[in-house]
């Protein structure tokens, strides 16, 4: 039996032989590629691909059989890709375009000032958002998350500001399920820390409560300090700002809302409770969105959502692209798709400079392994 270092030196000689053929593939894929060029050909050849992925599983014992078609299934992504750069197909890729031109035409610097939609009233969470994505922002308050996207998509407003998940709570559902209704483009985001207090009208103690509101991701978000208000009961309303201003509007002296500090300056209300949430660390990612593509200086985050085709390995290749070009997935999430039974979509943030070749790579090449695709913009993320 070889030692160790036999059985390494072995495999390390297999290794060279491994890569000098793979170069010797490529210099040849070159040569298909120019082929193609001269014949007006495309280079994703579905039929060809899978007839050698499948030849694949015959060409190794049969134990190694899946193990080979993965690495096949490599080599013609490896060899796809590299064609597509050989033929300059970021360039003439009509998405790439439109990133190029929101880049040259996208202001230097992100606004100081703007006319913002923002969902709720005066003292909520998205107003906060709103004045550390503008100095100085117009803004305009709407009953629901709709609305803020309706009012971007018709022009009423420069921008819309959105909670799109928390870091106790998770995504904010409503918001992701609106997306796909609606023409938009993330163009900054930031994180916002939030403190939930119980509110009450003043001289209402913490044992004459009965009805506490507040919106649903802050009601999760202090699941253990209402477990300990057994005799309350707990109702959803439309935002922790809406909350405040109910109990401020009320006739009752038993109700109390999860609220902000601000809102308890602001409406004239008691702190019952401080950071009653469940973790101290509890921040809201905030999403600031426009009509218009604008991609700013400095953006090396972007969104996107798409469909794979409902076919073995459709996901992994996907993740497979990500993974070659070294671009690092921060979020994935997978989205029932409207009207369409137990049919999901995947909504992705990625963290890679937009003005990268491997980011250029990726939007030139992705539609190709999606049903559906739709890029949401490119951005930086404030703190």
């Amino acid at each position: 039996m070889k030692d160790l270092i036999e059985l390494r030196r072995d495999i390390d000689r297999i290794d060279t032989e491994i890569f000098r053929l793979f170069g010797e593939r490529a210099e040849v894929a070159a040569g298909v590629a120019e082929y193609k060029r001269a014949n007006n050909t495309r280079v994703f050849d579905p039929v060809r691909e899978r007839q050698k992925i499948a030849d694949a599983a015959s060409r190794v014992p049969e134990d190694l059989a899946t193990y080979g078609q993965v690495l096949m299934d490599l080599l013609m992504e490896a060899s796809r890709s590299r064609q597509h750069e050989l033929l300059g197909d970021a360039d003439n890729n009509d998405l790439v375009a439109a990133i190029d031109a929101a880049r040259r035409e996208t202001p230097e610097v992100f606004p100081r000032a703007g006319r913002v939609a923002c969902q709720g009233v005066e003292g909520a969470y998205s107003q906060l958002a709103a004045e550390k994505f503008f100095r100085h922002p117009d803004i305009r308050y709407l009953q629901s998350f709709e609305d803020v996207f309706q009012a971007v998509e018709d022009g009423e407003v420069d921008y819309g500001v959105l909670p799109i998940e928390n870091s106790t709570a998770g995504s904010v559902n409503k918001v992701f399920d609106l997306m796909g209704a609606h023409e938009f483009h993330i163009v900054r985001s930031t994180r916002v820390k939030v403190d939930h207090c119980l509110l009450a009208k003043k001289g209402t103690a913490l044992a004459d409560v009965r009805d506490i509101y507040s919106h649903e991701q802050a009601i999760r978000q202090c699941a253990a300090f209402l477990a300990t208000m057994p005799e309350a009961r707990v109702h959803v309303c439309e935002n922790t700002a809406v909350a405040a201003q109910m109990v401020a509007d009320s006739d009752r002296a038993d109700v109390a809302a999860l609220s902000s500090r601000n809102c308890a300056e602001l409406y004239g209300l008691s702190v019952l409770g401080s950071a009653v949430q469940d973790r101290d660390n509890n921040y809201t990612r905030f999403a600031c969105i426009s009509k218009k593509l604008e991609i700013y200086p400095g953006a090396e985050r972007s969104s996107m959502t798409l469909v794979t085709p409902h076919q073995p390995g459709s996901l992994y290749k996907l993740l497979a692209k990500f993974y070659a070009l070294d671009i690092n997935v921060v979020k994935l999430e997978s989205r029932p798709i409207p009207e369409r039974d137990f049919d999901f979509g995947f909504y992705f943030d990625i963290d890679c400079p937009v003005a990268s070749e491997e980011f250029r790579a990726l939007m030139s090449t992705i539609e190709g392994l999606c049903q559906d695709f739709r890029y949401l913009g490119s951005y930086s993320e404030i703190i």
